[in-house]
């Protein structure tokens, strides 16, 4: 069972480090087209900023990679925490003893799953990284509404 743990915690932080190691790799793509156009600079002036340029796009999709593994990882850390004492879930096994002060940490969860959503889409919004924004919304919701479907021990 140890070497388990050892190897779950591992993976656990390796999603971590695998989400910072995209977000560099979108920063050093958004940093090496810095010399080509954003904006496209053809056609009328709201075509030009609602359609991002090529360079502007591959960024968006690589900050989008970088969001969905974030997003992964914050939503198995919400699993994890809650797995000892507030989720009863048939597949969690045991979770041993109930924690009372794990009676707000489901609600929690999904306030903190459902904010991060739409703060974190509503600022890709704004930066006109169409994709990204579009990731946040169709990952971080339905999680919010998966963890608040779950069963607990206060349920």
């Amino acid at each position: 069972m140890g070497v388990v743990m050892v190897f779950f915690g591992l993976g656990f932080m390796g999603g971590w480090a695998a989400a910072l190691a995209a977000l560099a790799y979108a920063v050093v793509t958004l940093v090496r087209d810095r010399s080509r156009d954003r904006v496209r600079r053809q056609g009328r002036p709201a075509v030009g900023l609602l359609v991002p340029a090529p360079a502007y796009r591959r960024f968006d999709m690589r900050l989008a990679v970088a969001a969905l593994l974030a997003d992964l990882w914050l939503v198995s850390a919400v699993i994890v925490f809650g797995a000892d004492g507030v989720f009863t879930e048939e597949w969690m096994g045991y979770p041993g003893m109930v924690d009372p002060t794990g009676q707000g940490y489901q609600a929690g969860a999904e306030s903190l799953l459902r904010t991060t959503a739409w703060r974190t889409a509503g600022t890709a919004l704004l930066a006109r990284c169409w994709t990204t924004a579009a990731v946040q919304l169709c990952v971080l919701s339905p999680a919010a509404w998966w963890i608040g479907s779950f069963d607990t021990y206060y349920t």
